[in-house]
């Protein structure tokens, strides 16, 4: 365990070398903190913590630079979570409210986060497996043809086009919306298919087989909407860190392609905490010089989906995770009010 003394020189460290990109040296801390001990004490301090593995010596320069385990020391005992301004807030709140669907909750969420923490955001749909049945609309678009609209309690809409060879009559529409209705509302989409399998048999021989193309294709939307779906954005903010890659960033955007990696990235949706992962904790090898800040958003006490940044390990760690935990909360009101 480090003493208190070193912990101060270690966030020091971390501090300066985020903010300026620099080594950091015994003399540069003690003129810019106030660690009441002189160069040549702080020289020891860090020759201890080097030897610990907290900081490295670049070849290049006589000072130290933070690594993985400095880093994950720092954000685990050092940095306090940064609230935002009264004005940032207000700013989050504006801009988030004006969305108009689940659509452009996700894109505005998405967008907010990487203009405020200027880093790549990822932003996770709310699960449909976790989620529940708002409503069930069935709509003629023509004699043979229906649309099925699938409606979520996130405001999520699955819509399915279902073509008869015979015309669909309006009153049989409308029965079997109201009865598909009465037994999935406010149900889980796992609990679906046990809800409605036995429906089709309070309908006439004649209208069977209708009701079985509809029930049909209800379930069928359930599962395939079982993959999750991700949004980023701010893939363009890395170039502005190309330095903290060694020798390309070209690895950790090949990453941001693959849709599995970045649901990794952000981690079951079922844990609302906070978690940032450093380096080599990001199991994907393409990542292992970047930092994932990550938190569970949901309407009332329950995670539906993640949102999270990445960005270079060398991150503003107390700002990035006073964000990306405000945005999540304010999603999580719109969802819980939607």
């Amino acid at each position: 365990m480090l003493d208190d003394r070193k912990l101060d020189v270690l966030r020091a460290i971390v501090q300066d070398y985020v903010a300026t990109h620099e080594p950091v040296g015994s003399k540069a801390l003690a003129d810019r903190h106030n660690l009441g001990v002189s160069p040549a004490t702080i020289r020891n301090d860090m020759a201890a913590l080097e030897e610990d593995g907290y900081i490295a010596q670049p070849h290049t320069s006589a000072g130290r630079v933070p690594t993985d385990k400095g880093y994950r020391l720092f954000v685990d005992r050092l940095a306090g979570i940064k609230p935002l301004s009264t004005p940032e807030r207000r700013a989050i709140q504006l801009f988030l409210d004006g969305a108009v669907d689940l659509d452009d909750v996700v894109g505005r969420t998405v967008r907010l986060l990487a203009q405020l923490t200027h880093q790549v955001a990822v932003v996770q749909y709310p699960s449909l497996t976790r989620s529940t049945i708002r409503h069930v609309e069935l709509l003629t678009l023509a004699p043979t043809r229906i649309m099925l609209v699938l409606i979520t309690n996130t405001g999520r809409v699955e819509q399915r086009v279902i073509d008869r060879p015979e015309p669909v009559g309006e009153n049989l529409l409308a029965d079997l919306r109201a009865r598909i209705n009465s037994v999935v509302v406010g149900k889980r989409f796992a609990d679906v298919a046990e809800l409605v399998q036995n429906l089709g048999e309070s309908f006439t021989a004649e209208d069977q087989p209708i009701v079985t193309t509809v029930l049909a294709t209800l379930l069928d939307t359930l599962v395939e909407q079982q993959e999750e779906r991700v949004v980023l954005a701010g893939t363009a903010n890395l170039t502005r860190f190309g330095t903290d890659f060694p020798m390309t960033i070209r690895p950790v955007l090949e990453a941001l392609e693959e849709h599995v990696v970045l649901l990794r990235l952000l981690g079951e949706a079922t844990e609302p905490a906070m978690v940032v992962r450093i380096g080599h904790e990001n199991m994907h090898e393409g990542l292992a010089a970047t930092s994932v800040v990550s938190v569970g958003y949901g309407s009332g006490d329950e995670a539906l989906a993640k949102l999270g940044v990445l960005g270079p390990t060398r991150m503003d760690y107390p700002g990035t995770m006073g964000a990306v935990r405000a945005v999540a909360r304010y999603v999580g009101q719109i969802l819980a009010e939607s």
